[in-house]
């Protein structure tokens, strides 16, 4: 084989959608599988691996991590050709890296890459590959339409230096939320602050994610995940026997895993007992598990809000039953952000942003601390149907941590007897829907 002329890209997440399309539009061949379904525009997709695999002269990973590229490379080692090449894209611990390599041999390329999804559509991205330089050689005309080749001496090494690469990425998000929790503890305004950040070491970071940073809504989309940027640095830490404080600061962001790397420097600087219930209730909308609502509300609490042009009261138990167990099923696409959180001794308020397809909804919450704990004591919510975007707050207003003075909690009963009754027939708030399982890419 002198020049490879199919193509099959297992794994059609952000970043592997990107590869086969950009690959597809210059004119390679490409086939597509993922296990969610998902698709790349006109990629051809099948719904069998092997089937892929079978016509392919390149296969290309574009997994989550590592088991997943083991337990994909398992099944389709049968209908792998002897000519062809495995390149690999995904991060994944050098250990795993060095695995494959010794399963597959001389035809595995591996090549973790730097850049985001923006990169890969347009052709810039930097590969780290690391390959026996015949295999090398035969992937590189595809490995180059995506952007620069790196070549580095062997597989585990190439891994090692992408999980580094990434070290760097989530010290600037976290050093841009110190710096953006100092701002807001000043009182300066927002969009001037990101001015100014733009002009400084931050500045490409800052003018990238800007969207997300941003007081004023503004379309944005998740190019690269909280989730997945905390899962490097777990790797990098077991693989340095070095604990990294990135790592367990990314991993409990209040917004979850599948939210942009960038709405991790908007959390506001409180202690971490006051998000505790404020992260169950992100987890409750993101699973449809409603037992996570009774970790984060009092067993009195209500939730209020306009619906479909009438007011609307739940008690704990009625908000509880409109969820189902089961994730929406486009869980993947949906993102929330903590805008604001104001401490005042024993109460707290928060404002939280929550994009869920078309709809935008603002949530105020009333917290109370009491017998050690904070949770929701009430919640109010506004919703808009007008704004369907991810990532930036709508919050006019972001105070940081502030507290004034103590006292006693104020006694309530802790039963859930007497729910008030909705004025209006109950509504599903978020209908939920049985989502697939989540593409690992």
């Amino acid at each position: 084989m002198t020049a490879p002329h199919t193509i099959a890209v297992l794994g059609l997440g952000r970043m592997g959608a990107a590869i086969a399309t950009r690959l597809a539009d210059h004119h390679w061949d490409v086939v597509g599988w993922t296990r969610s379904g998902h698709t790349a525009g006109a990629v051809e997709t099948t719904g069998d691996p092997n089937d892929a695999v079978a016509k392919a002269d390149i296969v290309l990973l574009a997994l989550f991590d590592g088991p997943a590229c083991q337990q994909v490379v398992d099944h389709v080692r049968d209908s792998l050709r002897t000519d062809t090449i495995v390149v690999n894209t995904s991060t994944i611990a050098p250990a795993e890296a060095a695995t494959l390599a010794q399963q597959l041999g001389r035809s595995y390329v591996h090549a973790p890459l730097l850049g985001s999804v923006s990169a890969a559509a347009a052709g810039t991205l930097q590969m780290l590959a690391a390959a026996d330089q015949d295999a090398l050689d035969r992937a590189r005309p595809v490995l180059e339409t995506l952007g620069t080749v790196r070549r580095i001496d062997d597989t585990a090494t190439a891994a090692a230096l992408k999980l580094i690469a990434n070290s760097s990425l989530a010290g600037a998000v976290l050093a841009l939320r110190e710096a953006l929790r100092q701002a807001d503890a000043l009182g300066l305004p927002r969009a001037q602050v990101l001015d100014v950040l733009e002009l400084g070491q931050l500045g490409g970071l800052v003018a990238r994610k800007r969207a997300f940073l941003a007081d004023e809504p503004t379309a944005a989309t998740t190019e690269f995940t909280i989730g997945a940027l905390a899962k490097d640095m777990a790797l990098l830490a077991a693989e340095s026997n070095t604990p990294l404080r990135s790592a367990a600061d990314l991993a409990d962001t209040p917004s979850g895993p599948e939210a942009d790397i960038a709405v991790a420097a908007t959390v506001p600087a409180v202690e971490d007992a006051v998000l505790v219930p404020l992260r169950a209730y992100i987890r409750g909308h993101a699973t449809g598990d409603a037992s996570h609502f009774r970790d984060a509300f009092l067993p009195t609490a209500h939730v209020a809000g306009i619906r479909d042009g009438a007011f609307v009261s739940w008690c704990l138990d009625e908000y509880r039953a409109l969820f189902h167990g089961q994730p929406a099923l486009d869980e993947a696409t949906r993102s929330r952000r903590i805008d604001a959180i104001d401490v005042h001794g024993t109460v707290a308020t928060a404002t939280m942003t929550l994009w869920h397809g078309a709809d935008t909804f603002t949530d105020t919450f009333l917290l109370v601390h009491d017998d050690g704990r904070w949770r929701i004591a009430n919640k109010a919510y506004h919703r808009d149907a007008a704004v369907a975007r991810q990532g930036a707050s709508t919050s006019s207003q972001r105070n940081g941590f502030s507290t004034h003075g103590a006292g006693k909690p104020r006694e309530h009963a802790r039963t859930t007897e007497g729910c008030y009754p909705s004025p209006v027939p109950l509504q599903p708030a978020f209908p939920q829907v049985t989502a697939p399982p989540r593409e690992n890419s």
